[in-house]
């Protein structure tokens, strides 16, 4: 009995062991995406205006990267503080953990190279080597186009420094080992011909992360069938908000939509100055719809043309329930 008691014993240490080196190779060895590019991004006029373009209007950088006015319907940011971060998301919006939106002023990033920053945005690996959790959608910047993510890069450099700093992230067990593994090395993609409009729609769609929000998931993985179907859940006020249908389907999406409809609901946006106020017990959305609303019409007009050619799926959703 004693030897039975004794091999248990060994096993149970030997697994513990096991346990603490796996987790200390992933703490310490991981994320390793590679070295960053050693790269200088021209600061031009054209590559500043496009990247504004794509900072506030596409990838909406400074919507998250910003304070928001929550008693105003839509949560609009306050662009005199755009990039200053400050943004919480705890375990009152169900999220596993403590995070703060960090300052992507120059006040903050004055010390990193483009390289750095290209890495950072296209991999999900900080300067410093550790991991972003990818509530920063850093999975689908990273297959935009090279040029693109150098221009929105020139764009951030010119913002204005703004001091204003915050505590350490943190992450719940076992996630806060988990993210170690999470960042990859980009799969960079090209921008198509804005003449062919669903491929064009098709990379704006992708490069704003809507599927991220309009599709339910289970820790991160879709739910097959369910692409652009709209339900998933998010805690807003302790109130349940899920998210749209804009797959094509007639009754549940946007099928019914015209191409005048669908841009008509962005221009309702176009002023964040006239957002309606709102109560802790109203509707209230996460959609960054001042950002999105400044678009262009062709912009809007591709990524209708694009949506209208994923999937229909019925799915009826209950947007927001007390």
């Amino acid at each position: 009995m004693k030897k039975v008691v004794k091999i248990i014993a060994y096993a149970a240490i030997a697994i513990v062991v096991l346990i603490i080196a796996g987790a200390s190779y992933v703490t310490l060895a991981l994320p390793n995406v590679g070295d960053a590019e050693n790269i200088k991004v021209d600061i031009t006029p054209q590559r500043v205006a496009h990247g504004k373009y794509l900072v506030n209007n596409v990838v909406a950088c400074l919507d998250c990267h910003s304070p928001h006015n929550d008693a105003r319907f839509g949560s609009p940011s306050d662009t005199t503080m755009w990039g200053a971060g400050g943004g919480k998301f705890t375990a009152s919006d169900g999220f596993p953990g403590d995070v703060t939106v960090p300052n992507i002023t120059p006040y903050k990033l004055k010390d990193w190279t483009d390289g750095e920053l290209f890495r950072a945005i296209t991999t999900g690996e900080r300067k410093d080597g550790s991991a972003i959790f990818p509530l920063m959608p850093w999975p689908y910047y990273s297959k935009m186009d090279r040029e693109d993510i150098y221009d929105i890069i020139a764009y951030i450099r010119t913002l204005k420094p703004i001091k204003a700093d915050y505590p350490k992230s943190t992450l719940d067990f076992p996630l806060n080992i988990i993210v170690h593994t999470m960042p990859q090395k980009a799969t960079l993609g090209k921008r198509p011909d804005p003449k062919d409009s669903v491929a064009y729609g098709a990379y704006l769609v992708q490069s704003a992360a809507c599927q991220e929000c309009h599709s339910q998931d289970d820790k991160g993985v879709y739910l097959p069938g369910l692409q652009f179907a709209g339900g998933k859940e998010f805690l807003v006020n302790g109130h349940k908000l899920h998210s749209a249908n804009i797959s094509p389907d007639m009754t549940t999406g946007i099928g019914s939509w015209s191409k005048a409809a669908f841009l008509a609901r962005f221009r309702a946006f176009k002023d964040r100055s006239k957002a309606a106020p709102v109560g802790k017990n109203d509707f209230q959305t996460i959609m960054p719809w001042y950002n999105y609303a400044q678009m262009s019409d062709s912009d809007l007009a591709s990524i209708y043309a694009y949506l209208r050619t994923v999937k229909p799926v019925k799915n009826p959703v209950v947007k927001f329930t007390l």
